[in-house]
Formats: structure tokens, C-alpha cells, sequence
């Protein structure tokens, strides 16, 4: 099958959020099953050209105008959109049907992801209405319903919705955030034309690219582990406590969290649960930026309780994969989560997680088997998970178990790659009927 993947990020050429993981990690794992599959993203100014995908040979192709390549960074700067993103974007995917017939290579499959290629499902039908690509099906992933690249009085006012109309097959990155996206509460002012659609949206979550997130391999642990050695975890206990200016007691359980400081991510719920929190027999470890005034609560609470509480402002590879290590709970308290990797790396590294049940997070952490979930969105439903999960804790044989059941799981790209060569072949069948 040849595949052509469009994605305006991809690692290690540029990225601001999951979707460039999914770019970086999705076509090698198909390329590794055996598929012809080809990537082509937009070449911003910081992008070189004549670089790789690390550990394979899947072709880039960069797609190159003055948009682009005079821009320091996606989408926009200092919180601002670029005022040219519609000229940008769009010229993006415009580019790619010439592109493909100058290169005597069509593609069976076009897989575009995020409104920024959106356009293109809309062009390849034009296409196939004139005679041409009928053999060619098209796929459109939704990471993200907030995101839409709306342009209000363009010819196309939303890109989004222009994909959600003209692909053969949509896609999410979990089961339930792809049903989710179809209500009020989740479909973004688009759940009307996503219900037109419910027959051919479908839900896979994304993978885990064991080969980074690893503690037997993990280079920045003081102490590697795996599931058959998991008496050898807490030794990253008690120097990441040290790290964070926390009281040093491998007893005393740590809730660990990296994140975006966002509502999206629940810090509202937070904000409302942290001096009862503070009140417990733990303590509470935060990487990550965003909201200011979640900052202002953090630093605040930090000089209140500073045995109890650590926190880095800012993005810290290596330490957020030393909490993972380190931290006995893993904390997702989401408003909403389409896919969430976060809980997918805890179970990896032996960290139980304690979410909030929606999204990917409720496909993949069950309550009392391995996590502890809330589902109403408040902070006292949080503050009543939090406390179930410390009680859960003190029974060692019991929480070891749940430990090696985590760590045992496959959510590898391997896994999710063959689930997207099922939902290819339901598109292709598509211009069959």
C-alpha cells in the first residue's frame, strides 16, 4: 500500500505538541510492516531540508514557500496566530496534488492530519469528480477539535469542517474522544456535521515509542528498572525528592505530574483541591508552563509547603522522565483528553495513574485495576481519587501487583499502526461501493 502522510509537525523536525510525536513515530511503524509510506510537512525556516527520519528510510518531503520559510515558529508568535496562516496552509495543500502527478507516484492512501492539511480531502474529491485519484481514499485524523483553522470570511472559513465534509474515513486518537467530539460538550460548534458522519468516524488510540520511554533503558534514571526488577524503582525515589527540595522518605507516596498549566489539563480542579491535598500524607511534584496565574498558585503554595510540594516551571526532559520513575502516582485530572500519552508512559514506568474519565484516559485507565478514576468535573470528586489511591497505597503486595500488571501492557506503535491499516482498507473499500 502506498501512503501519503501530511502533518504541518513532525520529530524531530518541528513540534509543539502530540501531533508531531504521532507524525514522527506513526509512519515508521507502518513503513516497518511494509508499506510505502511517504511524509510531506511544510519546511519552516528552522527545518533543514537535507536531514532524516532518524532510524529508517521513509522519504520527506519538505514543501517550501516564503510563508514558511520566513517563520520562526508554526503557527504564530507570542501567543498571536500568523495573519498569513490561511495563505500558508493552504498553499500547503494545494501544493500536493501537482506535486504527486509530477512525480508519476499516487498514492492509494492520503492521510492528513489537524486542519492544516484538512483542505486536501476537499481536492482530492474535486479531483476524482473530474476523473482523476478515483483510487485514491483519503483519511482525516482529528488530535484536537479546538483547533479547527477557522478563517472567517476566506472561501474556506474553516478547514476542519471542510475535511469532517469530503474524507472518505475519520479518525481520532482514542474511542471515546472520537464519540465525544460528535456532542455539544466536545464537538466544538462542528457536532452537527460530525453526527452527518457517525458511520465513518472511528477512534485508535495513539502508541508509545518504547524505544525513548523505557526505564530499563532510560538514561536519565539514577536507577533502570523493568517490570521482573521493580524493587529496583524506588531507589529514583528518594533523589527525586532530593531534587524537587522535598523531604527525602521513600514512605511517603509522591503524586507525580509534567503538563501544560491549562485548564484543559484540570489545574482549575487542581487550584480548588490543593490545600486539601497539602493536608494529606503525600506529596505533589508539577513540571510545566502555562497559565500565569497557575504559576502564581504553585510558587505560592511551594513557599507555604515546601516539604510538600515541588515544582519546575518551565520543560525538563529528563526530569519529566525521572518523575515517571520517581513518582508512585501519575496525576490527569483532564477537562478533556483526546488520547493523553501521559498515562500510557506511567503504566511503562510502573507509576499508577489517576485520571479523570474522559478520552483516551477513559479507554485506557480503569478504576481499581489499574488506576483510580473520577468522572464528575470537580475538585472534590479529584480530592476523593487522590484519596483513594493513597489508601490503596498502603497495602505494598497489592499496589506492587498493579505495578507489574501497568508495566506489562502494549500500547507500542506496532499495535496502533496494524488498527490504521484496517481503517485504510475501509477507505479504500469505500470507493468501491
Amino acid at each position: 500500500m502506498k501512503v501519503l502522510f501530511l502533518s504541518s509537525e513532525v520529530v524531530p523536525f518541528a513540534k509543539t505538541g502530540g501531533l508531531a510525536d504521532v507524525a514522527g513515530a506513526l509512519p515508521k511503524a507502518i513503513r516497518q510492516i511494509g508499506h510505502d509510506v511517504r511524509i510531506f510537512m511544510p519546511r519552516y525556516k528552522f527545518v533543514d531540508p537535507k536531514e532524516t527520519l532518524p532510524g529508517t528510510d521513509i522519504k520527506m518531503y519538505f514543501f517550501e514557500n516564503r510563508n514558511f520559510t520566513s517563520r520562526e515558529s508554526l503557527y504564530g508568535i507570542d501567543g498571536k496566530d500568523y495573519s498569513d496562516n490561511y495563505e500558508a496552509f493552504l498553499a500547503y495543500c494545494e501544493a500536493v496534488i501537482p506535486f504527486l502527478l509530477g512525480m508519476k507516484w499516487i498514492p492509494d492512501i492520503i492521510h492528513c492530519n489537524d486542519w492544516q492539511s484538512a483542505p486536501l480531502t476537499a481536492f482530492v474529491k474535486k479531483k476524482r469528480e473530474e476523473g482523476s485519484f478515483m483510487r485514491t481514499a483519503t483519511v482525516y485524523s482529528i488530535h484536537n477539535m479546538a483547533y479547527q483553522g477557522s478563517f472567517p470570511g476566506r472561501e474556506i472559513e474553516n478547514f476542519a469542517k471542510a475535511a469532517i465534509l469530503s474524507a472518505d474515513v475519520i479518525n481520532s486518537v482514542s474511542p471515546t474522544y472520537a464519540k465525544e467530539i460528535q456532542t455539544e460538550d466536545f464537538g466544538a460548534g462542528l457536532q452537527s456535521f460530525m453526527q452527518e458522519r457517525t458511520k465513518d468516524i472511528y477512534g485508535i488510540l495513539n502508541g508509545v515509542d518504547y524505544d525513548l520511554w523505557n526505564p530499563a533503558k532510560d538514561q536519565a534514571l539514577v536507577k533502570r528498572y523493568n517490570r521482573n526488577t521493580l524493587s529496583l524503582r524506588t531507589r529514583n525515589k528518594r533523589p527525586l525528592q532530593k531534587e524537587m527540595g522535598l523531604a527525602e522518605n521513600e514512605n511517603i507516596p509522591i503524586i507525580g505530574m509534567t503538563s501544560r498549566l491549562d485548564v484543559q489539563k484540570g489545574f482549575d480542579l487542581i487550584a480548588g483541591a490543593i490545600e486539601e491535598i497539602m493536608k494529606l500524607d503525600c506529596q505533589l511534584i508539577i513540571l510545566g508552563t502555562g497559565d500565569p496565574r497557575y504559576h502564581k498558585l504553585l510558587n505560592e503554595m511551594k513557599e507555604r509547603h515546601p516539604d510538600k510540594i515541588g515544582i519546575k516551571l518551565g520543560f525538563d526532559a529528563a526530569l519529566a522522565q525521572r518523575i515517571y520513575a520517581g513518582s508512585d502516582m501519575f496525576l490527569m485530572p483532564s477537562r478533556y483528553e483526546p488520547c493523553g500519552l501521559g498515562q500510557l508512559i506511567s503504566f511503562k514506568y510502573g507509576a499508577i495513574p489517576i485520571a479523570r474519565k474522559t478520552g483516551g484516559l477513559a479507554d485506557t485507565v480503569h478504576d481499581n485495576e489499574d488506576g483510580f478514576v473520577f468522572e464528575e468535573y470537580n475538585a472534590q470528586a479529584l480530592l476523593e481519587a487522590i484519596k483513594r489511591a493513597l489508601s490503596a497505597y498502603k497495602n505494598r503486595s497489592t499496589w506492587n501487583k498493579m505495578q507489574e500488571r501497568v508495566m506489562g501492557y502494549d500500547y507500542s506503535w506496532d499495535a496502533s499502526a496494524k488498527k490504521y491499516i484496517s481503517l485504510y482498507v475501509k477507505a479504500l473499500d469505500k470507493l468501491i461501493k
